[in-house]
């Protein structure tokens, strides 16, 4: 409502000016609009992917929004969940296409012992643990022929270097990324 009267001022200037309805007074009105529905756009695929059903620490989705295209990317253990992903996204009000460039990890005993080790290592820190209590961990684990990627959110430069250390530790891994980001502070 803080820019309703501005806008009517400028709605009533444009039309002594002799400006269509059209114009860009109106135009911006819509840019205006536009944002937040992208925002909410941006929001419901995030809820979507979080509601699936077999996403789990060992996953890294994530996606972009250009327009009405939904582009899906990130690595998951399991087939199904790369086109669950597409199937609930593509389903979403405002979404017209869905690019689905989600990598499906190649099945491997030996990476999942690495991913069952690397969970230990790392939940099973003091310092750490709390990461591990919400529904979807704020830190995933993505292990691709013995190679570890951390993935996600930490609230300190600490915490990213110590699960950094941590999957370092653990035997059969051949190294650690870290693409951990660390949260802005309030």
């Amino acid at each position: 409502m803080k820019n309703g009267p501005i806008l009517v001022v400028a709605m009533l200037l444009g039309a002594g000016l002799g400006l269509a309805p059209n114009s860009s007074v109106a135009q911006d009105s819509k840019a205006q609009r536009e944002p937040r529905s992208r925002q909410n756009l941006v929001r419901e695929v995030r809820h979507q992917l979080v509601l699936l059903p077999y996403y789990s620490v060992f996953d890294n989705l994530s996606f972009r929004v250009d327009g009405d295209t939904v582009v899906l990317e990130g690595q998951v253990v399991r087939p199904t969940l790369k086109s669950d992903s597409e199937n609930v996204v593509k389903n979403i009000e405002g979404v017209g296409k869905v690019v689905n460039n989600i990598e499906v990890l190649p099945t491997s005993p030996m990476d999942d012992q690495v991913r069952r080790a690397v969970y230990r290592a790392v939940y099973g820190e003091t310092g750490l643990s709390r990461y591990s209590l919400s529904a979807v961990p704020s830190i995933h684990i993505i292990v691709k022929n013995g190679n570890v990627t951390l993935v996600g959110v930490v609230d300190s430069e600490g915490d990213k270097n110590l699960a950094n250390i941590r999957a370092n530790g653990v035997p059969n891994v051949f190294g650690v990324k870290n693409e951990l980001v660390v949260t802005p502070s309030k």
